[in-house]
């Protein structure tokens, strides 16, 4: 990271690190200042963390320059971006444009020192009010027990687990309690609120997991959160995807079951001359249909999967490592793709089926048809040999 100096280092739960003082990491390295709810000043963020205004002046100096490693005076989006990924931030869990349109107070597209000093006073203070709400005990640490408290007083029903991965990724030192230092570190480039709610929804962001096509849901979910939105929000992108691609899922399976030279064009103007602009869209409505069982079974599937591997390995669903995430999702994948198959074999049948009045048939009756004729097994074709 040239041009930092030693402002900022990465650490591998993603915080931004600024200049350390020598501190017991016990609680005599915890101070709060302010002792009840009051106004709050850059004097009491200054003391909270044992620093002199010179070193603030120092470190906040030397963050900007980490930022401006073109040393041009002023930070624009380029230069954010740039930063936030040379501090190794993962890609969903920046917030480039909104850090600049926070800092950038007259909207010209450019932060200098000033923009930038203005944003971390505002912040750091900001962070320290929330800080102090939690910290109830008044000894400048948040313990486990006083974040737990502060969830739930917000809503947010959190189990011990989940409080646990809370707490570790902010405690740097991994000495069980959040100092102020800590607090700031993790949450000083986070342009939002902070509110109890953002910064749980923030924590959330990094601990993510992917399990395919259509589902990406956060590890982190309360109860408060309700695992419906995700369902509901993944249904209706994936619905609206799915729609849009319609007409090259069509083209796609008619060039696939043809016999002869399968040609782009001709195969176009066949579906346009006998069945219209609709033509294009044969078979999307199933498609659309399944896009929530599938995403909802593959969810719980690896749910499921993940405890299971836990169990086999001695340890639990968090640590299963980057081989089980895999096995875990790959299995989880093939039971959704193997549930929802049979509305998959419809689909295509709908999509390939040959109607000379240009009317697609009935899609019960075409469905009630493959189980007269070809029997039960028939819509597992492919799959049960």
């Amino acid at each position: 990271m040239s041009g930092a100096g030693n402002a900022v280092e990465h650490r591998h739960r993603h915080h931004v690190i600024l200049p350390k003082k020598d501190t017991n990491p016990n609680l005599t390295a915890c101070c709060n200042p302010v002792k009840k709810p009051g106004p709050v000043s850059i004097d009491h963020v200054l003391l909270a963390l044992r620093e002199t205004k010179e070193e603030r002046d120092a470190r906040i100096r030397s963050l900007f320059s980490f930022f401006d490693a073109a040393n041009l005076g002023y930070l624009d989006y380029a230069q954010i971006e740039a930063g936030l990924s040379g501090l190794q931030i993962p890609a969903g869990y920046k917030y480039a444009k909104e850090l600049l349109k926070v800092c950038d107070a007259n909207r010209d597209g450019r932060v200098d020192y000033q923009d930038f000093r203005k944003y971390m006073d505002d912040k750091e203070m900001e962070l320290y009010r929330i800080f102090q709400a939690i910290d109830v005990e008044h000894n400048g640490c948040i313990f486990p027990e006083e974040l737990w408290d502060a969830l739930v007083k917000a809503g947010i029903e959190i189990d011990e687990e989940e409080l646990a991965r809370f707490v570790e990724h902010v405690d740097k030192d991994n000495n069980g309690i959040i100092t102020f230092e800590e607090w700031r570190d993790f949450l000083l480039l986070y342009p939002h609120e902070a509110t109890i709610e953002n910064i749980y929804h923030h924590w959330e962001r990094v601990c993510h997991v992917d399990i395919g096509e259509q589902a990406v849901i956060p590890e982190g979910i309360s109860k408060h959160v309700h695992r419906s939105k995700y369902f509901i929000a993944g249904g209706i992108a994936g619905a609206a995807s799915r729609t849009a691609t319609a007409p090259l899922d069509r083209l796609k399976v008619v060039l696939q079951v043809q016999t002869t030279r399968a040609c782009l064009v001709p195969a176009i103007n066949k579906i346009w001359k006998e069945e219209g602009f609709l033509g294009f869209f044969r078979g999307n409505g199933l498609n659309v249909l399944k896009v929530a069982p599938e995403s909802a079974i593959k969810f719980y599937a690896y749910e499921m999967l993940k405890n299971a591997i836990g169990e086999v390995k001695g340890g639990d669903k968090v640590d299963i490592g980057p081989g089980g995430r895999l096995l875990a999702g790959g299995m989880a994948g093939a039971v959704a793709q193997t549930a929802i198959y049979p509305m998959d074999l419809v689909k295509t049948r709908l999509q390939t089926y040959v109607c000379e009045s240009g009317k697609a048939p009935n899609l019960g009756a075409l469905a009630k048809d493959i189980w007269i004729q070809e029997g039960p097994r028939a819509f597992y074709k492919g799959v049960v040999f």
